[in-house]
């Protein structure tokens, strides 16, 4: 893909125990994107997404909403250098 980028992506809020992971996979997967998701130990979520800039922009956006059930209070983004991902899983 060219132009493509990786968004380190931080998320924090309640975003534990409401299917977010589950919601980001499946919206990663929707617009086209690689990389993976995960759940860290002060309760946060850490992705790593990598495709087009419109469709990072569009996935950052949706990660300010997140599921229904949570809550999103902030979301950090920073570029990075992309690696070449081949999927959008869940990594634990």
């Amino acid at each position: 893909m060219e132009g493509k980028v990786l968004y380190r992506i931080h998320v924090t809020g309640r975003v534990q125990g409401v299917g977010f992971r589950w919601s980001a996979v499946y919206e990663a997967r929707k617009l086209g994107i690689c990389g993976y998701v995960k759940n860290l130990p002060d309760g946060s979520v850490s992705i790593e997404a990598e495709g087009s800039q419109e469709q990072l922009d569009d996935f950052v956006r949706w990660c300010g909403k997140g599921p229904g059930l949570g809550f999103v209070s902030d979301v950090s983004v920073e570029t990075r250098p992309p690696v070449n991902y081949r999927d959008f899983r869940i990594e634990h």
